[in-house]
């Protein structure tokens, strides 16, 4: 567990995202869990050296199943943005790890079996602030990665975490995207209102500027590549000839690659599917 700020710790070591935790006088307020069941047990008891308040409640960054399957191991109240709310409403009440290999790293882990969601008990609009301490904790709603994405903000401290808005060393998740709020979103992330601040992606840890730079170019080009296909009247077939352009610009070992590459193909043939072939979306 790493110390990023008085109170605020973020753990990058299990498999999934990266964890966040705000230690304050009414209790812990916690960000994202593990997929993996074992590695929820073995969270929550690392939580448990950390002092502070009997309360506890977990703040689900979007629905992405890297970062809600292991919710209901953590035990406690959950909240989200209404529209990642709303995707639970519509879901099955179990999970069953199998189906279309999406790259996320859920799919991975071997035996997983099927799992109860637990769908956000409370939910917000555009923000909510929550009051355990001296300083408030606020969520805001920036959907881009999804459209129910938001950001945790400590304004004292000067911590931001922003989810999948930042993916690092890896390639981002398009299926459910909306790249142009995205980009709006990642042009916010890098005005003056958030100098100073330490950013911390859900994929990664914390993350300089030239990251964040790299990322909004990165969502650029993918934009004006399927906007390119789309003027053309492609099918979502010819997505497929992105992949290793896009995939290059990132390094890993051979099963990462295979994974992102699945990762990249998935999400762009998804996302052109939806936004340019209303058609092809609903095939899919």
């Amino acid at each position: 567990m790493q110390s990023i700020a008085d109170n605020v710790y973020i753990e990058d070591h299990y498999l999934g995202v990266t964890l966040g935790v705000i230690q304050q006088a009414r209790g812990l307020i916690q960000i994202d869990a593990p997929p993996s069941p074992e590695d929820s047990r073995s969270w929550r008891a690392a939580l448990m050296s950390l002092s502070g308040g009997p309360e506890r409640v977990l703040l689900m960054l979007d629905a992405h199943p890297d970062r809600s399957l292991g919710a209901r191991s953590m035990e406690c109240a959950v909240i989200a943005q209404e529209k990642t709310a709303q995707v639970f409403r519509t879901r099955p009440t179990t999970f069953k790890a199998q189906g279309t290999e999406t790259g996320a790293d859920w799919e991975t882990i071997p035996g997983l079996g099927t799992v109860r969601w637990t769908a956000p008990e409370i939910s917000f609009g555009a923000q909510m602030a929550l009051h355990w301490d001296e300083s408030p904790v606020i969520l805001e709603h920036h959907p881009g990665p999804t459209i129910g994405a938001m950001w945790v903000l400590l304004r004292e401290e000067k911590v931001t975490i922003v989810g999948d808005l930042v993916t690092k060393n890896q390639p981002p998740f398009l299926a459910h995207a909306d790249l142009p709020a995205w980009i709006e979103a990642l042009n916010h992330l890098m005005s003056p209102e958030f100098r100073g601040f330490t950013v911390v992606s859900g994929r990664g840890g914390t993350v300089s500027t030239a990251n964040i730079k790299a990322q909004a170019d990165l969502m650029k080009k993918i934009h004006e590549r399927l906007e390119k296909l789309a003027r053309r009247g492609s099918s979502p077939d010819a997505t497929e000839k992105l992949v290793e352009v896009f995939l290059g610009g990132f390094k890993s070992s051979a099963a990462r690659h295979k994974q992102y590459a699945q990762r990249l193909r998935y999400g762009l043939r998804h996302y052109y599917a939806r936004h340019y072939r209303m058609g092809s979306a609903a095939e899919e």
